[in-house]
């Protein structure tokens, strides 16, 4: 019926959907997919007639379709149809016929024959083209008028004839006509060549079995297999071959022809010279008076159709012809594509492409720095074929699969072997080097989901489609590509990246082919390749990068390996450096191996294998043989000497590596240690001066140990040092029931006490008290050998003892110096020229300082500092210096010799810079990815240079200092953050520990140094220039602050330059700095009047002043401190060591009370109030405890008195505010000291010693026993109310239970009766209701409240007990009237003990209290996260009171365990594995997310904190968890934080 109601040709308008699919197919003869489009797309009738040919397009028809639709939709509309008067047979063309038609009869340039064809133009769409739709498809007017011309020329020729080309395949037929004979005929001609395809493959496979034949009997019998099909498909490919090196030549003879006649001669010039081919170069006489097209055609055939056109570009770059150049790559994109499927199988080995992709030509994959890999959806039965995933440095990995983490996904096989942390895009917003650090990119792989992740319930993981995948997640993609691309992360090498298609992508519309596009869109096409897992999933996105990227990318793609070949391929190519099994020594004289998984984990160690460097080389090849002659000469030039130079010497038992004198004994005192049980972790502090040995001793014991113990070198400082802890138990316990013993290796440590920080966190993180048996505790054992750099190393070991540490200094024994002269002659056997090896022979002269002075007199003898390469070498002297561990990047010398404008090798620099090259080693530093760097090869060289330059040349340190700082070079964006220039600001303010003692100096050996040549004002003008240029840094003025306050008295300057530090950055140190200043000056104006003996009342008038100011900057400082979340995170321009950075803790209010004594001892030294006459010294407490206005003081009445007294009338507000602020400060110093965990470090412990120092100095100045309270109450009954309230106050007082920590401390006290009595005397007060204040009335119901909920835990049947519902009414009501801001922990403390939610009803404001809570703590208690908070109660599983356990309750549990192992069971969270902890505690559900712990509960979500440090690793991956909940002061802490599965 359909076709019926088509032949009567009803109105277009009232067509349905079907009949405009039905006339699409019937009456325009399109294909069927093009029909459907119409159909899927919901067009009938009524929208068709508004249809023009651009709204076609957009519905994805190809272009030759759409001409044809609207050619004959014109005419419907009664419009003339445009179609070309042409023969029948023409629209009977397929698109290839087409093509076939434009390039060998019209003579259409290729690409735009080519375009057509692309755009499915086959005959039948030719004919209704315009002159207009050419010009669409980007053909120029002259080409497309020609192409009409011809088309309208047929009706009067023949038919033509069109030979098919061998490079293009058959497509089906786009119509449903039946074929002319014209067009059987090609068709019958394009199966003949499909059948001999068919049979080329068939003769393949035979071939093969018949080459297995042969191959099982050579040598027996000589049989050629029979080739008859293989000869036909080789002439078909010889004939492609010779097609497109003709192309090539005419397309470089066209390019040659825009020469002139002079640069011909110049491209025949630099022909001659090329050798970057394996091809011989040309003679002078073979390119002789040869025109351009004779040159194109030799070159085509010397190098091949592709090398001939790379050698073409390569010479027109170098005779500066870009433009030419941009020509050629633009003719190349468009040729590349003409190669079709067919050309494409001809490609040499894909095997070895892959290999060069990924090596650069070489054999190995650590030629790049790191891989990206992009991978779309895979399938379960792929992923074995991945693995070579595991071999790979990769970066980071862009995951398009939401099922990746499940069984059966990539991410899920990936983190079976490798460990990943998994990430969304959103994660890469930030400071680069924050993100960096937070999601520890460059020591572990990022697995980056980028359009879901299924196993997460939560909106923000959900897969998207295209639409809402562009809204809310194109953008964070795009910021992830941006940060990968951002030469500040690889500024120092190269990436590759991969796009890895497991599954097809069939549309523009896919948000990995957006991601493909936004690569492009930030680096070369050239860093990244395509892997492929077929040939049709790869021609689909070739053509569809092609299409919308206008580039081919068949140079970068790998297509016809599948993936087991791809696995098999890169697998084969593992990285230099490891042997396949790495192993590591076990009990029982076993080994067990080292995973790369555990490598991954432990990113911080450099582990150590006991078959370190077997197997990787064969040990006869020239290549081994190379590799030993670079490592040892790089070593003794003064390189860092690597585990190769000690494998060579172990395999040549006749050259050893030499032995320093301290070696056994330093080996035996490791293994002493290491069988002592007494102690989990030892220190032994190997003490050295910089450059004798020290490091490469350490290195020698660990290697000659390796076989005993699991040895590792500490190489990241950055990490936190808990984290580190927690790898080593990881090195510790790693596949094996009993620990093994570790040894560490932490080198150019410059302080012994350093290590302490690492000591304690690896007894945090449970090493101390693993449960083993008795037998087993020897091996439960970690030995840190700690290498410590000092001027003064046998001072610092006569400090330390012979027992924890040896020292080796700069000077060798008799027998030592044999050795090196018996190595001298070892090395002039295998190398030329040892004497050149500086630092070994520095050291073989015995540290001959001669010998380093007649060497810089030497070198230096025609030194000219105003040349650039000399004003380099002195900066990197300077550096070296001063600064033992500067660098500075190759990249950044090359810049400032001006040397990188040319494609210079390595060694460019190192011969600009001669004669001072041979004091020079290029070595790798290692800052995220791997740099080249520059630096002298010895400090003793370094140094001697240095003063060779003061005494011939006059050249003083602070002149090369200064000019390094007028270098606009070093400052210019992207150079700033240069290791180089963190070394100049290190320099310049880094102060070393005075020599046998704790305490640092005050200033850095190069300010010392150029003060005592130059004196203050050079010194202040290198800091002004330093500051100047260093802006955002506050270290430089602070240092020049302290310089002009400690060393030249200069308090005004100094407090200048201390408040310029204060406006760069507002942190608790530069107001320190300014306190500081003012308590010095304050300090020794005292001392100055104390000598005198003498009083002078405006003297005092301006201390007063001082101190006025010191105590005000004291408590801003505090204030900072208590209100950063984490002091110790500073910007990347002031990380310096100026100062130890410690948490600025409770410094301020320490210095608050140190202001406030000061100005007491003034006050006791004035007539009227002299502390050594009783009399009035009581008119001195009696003032400041303002019962005394100063005018009722008796004094003689003189005029020193009588201004005195003016003043004080002055500041009489500030004096008497003094007693009560040190009461204050008392107060909030004990609770800090009460409510955290004990802190050893020296800084806790001075501020506890001087606040116990001025505590005594308060009791005897204001405290004294009175009986005036006795009298009053005898005196006066009707006040004995008040009185009983005072005296109940002073009783609490003195059982240290009038504040909340006091009451706290009673949970450890067992007795009974001193609860209840406090909780009574509570409840009087609570009865009486008579406060002085709001704040006591706060206070006494705190504590009132807390004594009830102690004395629950002690009797919960006491009559004095109030009910949980009693209870938490009254906290509610405080709540309300302290609000959100009450500058006391104490209330909210309650609230989480009280107001904690259970499953069965959750209450909102606990995060309010949480936020408040964690506020008054840092206010109150200066508590940092780096300090941990006690937790006193714990969450159980009863209701109301029940639920609060008390930690004593849960020791009570363990009465059979010795106290100091329950105390380490506490400490380190093993206590939480025992079964007595699981049935009183409640654990809690939760999730970690971007770093932080939640406590669930419905749709509520609780943040806690870890209570252990490490309790969650790093890399911010999101995860469910479950834990146990704890109350401390600062706020709930989670305890053994357990991943859910």
């Amino acid at each position: 019926m359909r076709r019926s109601t088509m032949d009567q040709d009803p109105p277009l308008k009232k067509w349905t959907m079907k009949d405009v699919h039905l006339w699409l197919v019937t009456k325009v003869k399109v294909h069927k997919s093009c029909a459907d489009v119409f159909y899927e797309e919901e067009v009938s009738g009524d929208n068709l007639v508004y249809y023009t040919k651009e709204d076609i397009l957009d519905l994805g028809i190809k272009h030759g379709p759409a001409v044809k639709i609207m050619s004959y939709l014109q005419s419907m509309n009664k419009e003339s149809q445009h179609k070309q008067d042409v023969p029948a047979y023409v629209e009977n063309w397929t698109k290839e016929q087409v093509f076939q038609w434009l390039v060998q009869h019209v003579n259409v340039y290729g690409p735009y024959a080519d375009r057509l064809q692309r755009e499915d133009v086959s005959g039948d769409c030719l004919v209704h083209f315009s002159k207009q739709d050419f010009r669409d498809l980007e053909v120029k007017s002259g080409p497309a008028t020609k192409i009409l011309a011809e088309l309208r020329n047929l009706k009067t020729k023949p038919e033509v004839t069109l030979k098919p080309n061998p490079d293009q395949r058959p497509a089906p037929n786009p119509t449903t006509t039946d074929l002319g004979p014209s067009q059987a005929a090609a068709t019958k001609q394009e199966t003949c060549d499909q059948l001999e395809r068919k049979a080329g493959k068939t003769v393949e496979k035979e071939c093969e079995k018949i080459q297995q034949t042969f191959q099982k009997t050579a040598g027996t019998e000589n049989q050629q297999p029979k080739t008859w099909g293989a000869k036909k498909t080789e002439s078909v490919v010889e004939n492609v071959d010779q097609a497109h090196k003709s192309r090539t030549t005419a397309e470089i003879h066209d390019i040659l022809e825009d020469l002139r006649k002079e640069d011909l001669k110049r491209f025949h010039f630099q022909l001659r010279l090329y050798r970057d081919s394996k091809h011989k170069p040309f003679s002078l006489s073979s390119l002789e008076d040869k025109d351009t097209m004779d040159t194109a055609a030799l070159m085509t055939e010397r190098y091949g159709s592709e090398g001939a056109f790379n050698v073409t570009k390569h010479i027109l770059k170098e005779i500066n012809q870009l433009d030419l150049v941009l020509q050629m790559e633009k003719s190349q994109g468009q040729q590349a594509h003409n190669f079709s499927k067919a050309v494409l199988k001809r490609e040499a080995n894909q095997g070895d492409k892959l290999r060069n992709l990924l090596t650069c030509g070489g054999n190995s994959l650590d030629n790049y720095d790191r891989f990206v890999v992009v991978v779309n959806k895979s399938a379960p039965e792929q992923i074995q074929h991945l693995q070579f995933l595991m071999k790979m440095k990769l970066f980071c990995v862009l995951d398009f699969n939401p099922d990746s983490e499940c069984p059966g996904g990539l991410c899920h096989s990936y983190t079976q072997s490798r460990l990943a942390n998994l990430h969304a895009p959103s994660q890469y917003q930030g400071q680069t080097d924050t993100v960096i650090g937070n999601l520890n990119l460059f020591k572990q792989t990022s697995w980056v989901f980028c359009n879901g992740r299924r196993n997460f319930d939560d909106d923000s993981s959900k897969e998207l489609d295209y639409k809402d995948w562009l809204r809310k997640s194109c953008r964070h993609v795009e910021q992830l590509v941006g940060f990968i691309c951002n030469p500040e992360v690889f500024r120092h090498g190269r990436i590759l990246i991969i796009f890895l298609l497991l599954s097809p992508v069939d549309t523009e519309k896919d948000p990995f082919f957006d991601t493909y596009k936004c690569f492009i869109k930030h680096i070369e096409e050239e860093s990244v390749i395509n892997i492929c897992e077929s040939q049709d999933t790869y021609l689909k996105w070739r053509e569809l990068i092609q299409d919308k990227c206008l580039y081919d990318i068949d140079k970068f793609s790998i297509y016809e390996l599948n993936l087991s070949e791809i696995s098999g391929t890169i697998t084969a190519l593992d990285p230099f450096g490891q042997p396949s099994r790495r192993l590591l020594p076990s009990s029982g004289s076993s080994a067990v191996v080292l995973t790369q998984k555990d490598v991954d984990f432990m990113m911080a160690l450099d582990i150590l294998c006991l078959n370190q460097c077997e197997n990787i080389y064969d040990e006869n090849s020239s290549e081994f043989h190379d590799l030993r002659i670079k490592v040892e000469e790089e070593f003794y030039k003064g390189g860092k000497v690597k585990w190769w130079n000690f494998y060579f010497c172990e395999k040549d038992r006749k050259k050893p590596f030499v032995k320093r004198y301290k070696f056994e004994s330093l080996k035996k005192m490791v293994r002493a240690q290491l069988k002592d049980p007494s102690n989990v972790c030892d220190v032994i502090n190997l003490f050295h001066n910089p450059g004798c040995g020290g490091t490469t001793l350490a290195m020698h014991v660990m290697w000659d140990l390796r076989q005993e113990v699991r040895c590792a070198v500490l190489i990241d400082n950055t990490l936190p040092k808990i984290e580190v802890a927690i790898q080593i138990r990881k090195l510790m316990q790693l596949e094996s029931e009993k620990p093994s013993p570790v040894f560490l290796l932490v080198d150019d440590s410059k302080e012994s006490d350093s290590i302490n920080d690492l000591v304690n966190c690896i007894y945090k993180s449970e090493l101390d008290s693993l449960n083993v048996s008795t037998s087993d505790a020897p091996t439960c054992k970690v030995v840190i050998l700690n290498c410590v750099r000092s001027q003064s190393p046998k001072e610092l070991y006569k400090k330390q003892g012979p027992v924890q540490s040896q020292y080796i200094t700069a000077s060798l024994t008799k027998e030592e110096q044999m050795e090196f002269e018996k190595k001298l002659k070892e090395l002039k056997e295998t190398h030329e020229k040892p004497e050149n090896f500086y630092s070994f022979m520095f050291l073989k002269s015995n540290f001959d300082q001669k010998y380093v002075v007649d060497l810089a007199r030497n070198t230096l003898e025609n030194f000219d500092f105003s040349c650039k390469k000399d004003q380099l070498f002195a900066f990197l002297a300077l550096l070296k210096t001063y600064e033992a561990k500067s660098e500075i990047s190759l990249s950044l010398c090359e810049d400032f010799l001006g040397i990188k404008v040319i494609r210079w090798q390595d060694e460019s620099v190192m011969d600009r810079m001669k004669p001072f090259s041979d004091f020079l080693i290029i070595d790798i530093g290692e800052k995220w990815g791997v740099c080249k760097i520059i630096r002298v090869l010895h400090q003793a060289i370094a140094s001697a240079c240095l003063e060779e330059l003061d005494q011939s040349f006059s050249l003083k340190v602070s002149e090369i200092t200064m000019e390094i700082l007028l270098c606009d070079l070093f400052f210019s964006e992207g150079v700033v953050k240069d290791n180089f220039m963190f070394s100049v600001q290190q320099m310049l303010i880094e102060r070393q520990l005075k020599q046998g003692g704790n305490d640092r100096e005050p200033f850095s050996p190069l300010i010392d140094k150029i003060h005592n040549q130059q004196g203050r004002q050079t010194v202040q003008d290198i800091f002004a220039k330093a500051s100047s240029r260093f802006v955002k840094s506050a270290s430089i003025p602070q240092a020049l602050a302290r310089y002009l306050c400690i060393k030249v008295k200069d308090f005004p300057e100094a407090l200048r330059w201390a408040e310029k530090a204060k406006k760069i950055v507002e942190n608790p140190y530069t107001f320190d700095t300014i306190g500081q200043i003012h308590k010095t000056n304050l300090k020794a104006n005292n001392q100055k009047e104390k000598q005198l003996k003498s009083q002078n009342p405006e003297d005092f008038n301006k201390n007063i002043h001082l101190a006025a100011n010191a105590i005000t900057t004291f408590k801003a400082a505090q204030e900072l401190a208590n209100a950063e979340d984490e002091p110790e995170v500073k910007g990347s321009e002031d990380e310096l060591d100026d100062q130890p950075r410690r948490s600025y803790n409770v410094k301020g209010y320490v210095g608050v009370l140190e202001i406030i004594f000061l100005v007491f001892d003034m006050l006791g030294r004035l007539p009227f109030f002299d502390k050594s006459d009783p009399v009035k010294k009581m008119y001195l407490q009696t003032f400041l405890q303002k019962a005394l206005p100063i005018t009722s003081v008796f004094k003689e009445d003189n005029e020193i008195n009588n201004r005195l007294e003016e003043i004080i009338r002055e500041q009489e507000s500030f004096l008497h505010t003094l007693k009560s602020e040190a009461s204050e400060m008392f107060e909030r110093l004990e609770s800090y000291f009460t409510f955290i965990k004990r802190n050893s470090s020296e800084y806790d412990s001075k501020n506890r010693s001087t606040v116990s120092t001025l505590f005594r100095e308060y009791v005897v100045l204001f405290c004294s026993k009175s009986e005036e309270m006795k009298r009053e109450r005898q005196n006066n009954p009707r006040l004995n109310v008040q009185i009983d309230i005072e005296e109940r106050r002073l009783l609490l007082e003195e059982k240290q239970a009038n504040r909340f920590a006091g009451i706290l401390q009673y949970l450890d006290k067992p007795n009974t009766k001193d609860i209840e009595w406090i909780t009574t005397c509570y409840a009087f007060l609570q009865q009486q209701q008579q406060f002085v204040d709001k704040k006591q009335k706060t206070r006494d119901t705190t504590n009132y409240i807390l004594s009830n909920i102690i004395l629950y835990l002690f009797n919960p049947k006491s009559k004095l007990v109030k009910s949980h519902s009693q209870l938490s009414a009254l906290l509610q009501r405080t709540l309300d009237d302290v609000g959100r801001w009450y500058p006391f922990p104490d209330p909210y403390y309650l609230a989480l003990l009280l107001f904690w939610p259970s499953p069965s009803q959750e209450n909102t404001d606990i995060r309010t209290y949480i936020n408040s809570i964690q506020k008054s703590s840092r206010q109150r208690l200066a508590l940092f996260p780096n300090r941990n908070a006690v937790a006193h109660f714990y969450l159980g599983k009863g209701n109301g009171l029940k639920r609060l356990i008390s930690k004593p309750q849960l020791d009570e549990n363990f009465t059979d365990i010795p106290r100091n192992t329950l105390a380490q069971n506490w400490r380190n969270g093993h206590i939480f594995k025992e079964k007595e902890i699981m049935k009183c505690l409640q654990r809690v559900n939760g999730t970690i997310e971007q770093g932080d712990v939640f406590a669930n509960y419905g749709g509520l979500k609780i943040p806690v904190r870890p209570a252990l440090i490490g309790g969650i690793r790093s890399g911010y991956s999101t995860e469910k968890v479950s834990f146990y909940v704890g109350f401390a002061i600062k706020g709930p802490l989670a305890y053994d934080i357990q991943q859910e599965k």
